[in-house]
């Protein structure tokens, strides 16, 4: 696991400073995508992100979506594609898709490191 992956200390950090956070999962894909089932970003309430689940203008949707979802608290599954066609019109090899599962965290937890 790199850097990029690990989107659990700094959300956790996030939450402990009470910042509302959004997390963003690749659920499924089809084709050429740059990160594969599982990828994840995380977005607190100011734009602070952390991990990726594309790239480019996926990654800035993605991020607009998440910080809807911060605000109206509602999940949302968002669909991202490009079609083999268009992609080789703007210089890519393959087009695909991908699925974005966006969730909001609530924090729900009192950290054990208070009781102490």
């Amino acid at each position: 696991m790199n850097n990029l992956d690990d989107i659990i200390t700094p959300t956790f950090n996030w939450l402990k400073e009470k910042n509302k956070v959004a997390i963003a999962t690749v659920i499924s894909t089809w084709g050429s995508a740059p990160r594969q089932v599982g990828g994840q970003m995380a977005i607190n309430e100011t734009g602070e992100i952390i991990g990726s689940v594309s790239g480019g203008c996926v990654e800035n949707s993605v991020i607009t979506e998440a910080l809807d979802s911060l605000k109206d608290k509602k999940h949302r599954i968002k669909d991202y594609g490009i079609t083999n066609d268009l992609a080789w019109e703007v210089g890519l090899a393959c087009g695909g898709n991908l699925k974005i599962l966006i969730i909001h965290i609530v924090q729900v937890f009192r950290l054990q490191s208070q009781a102490y």
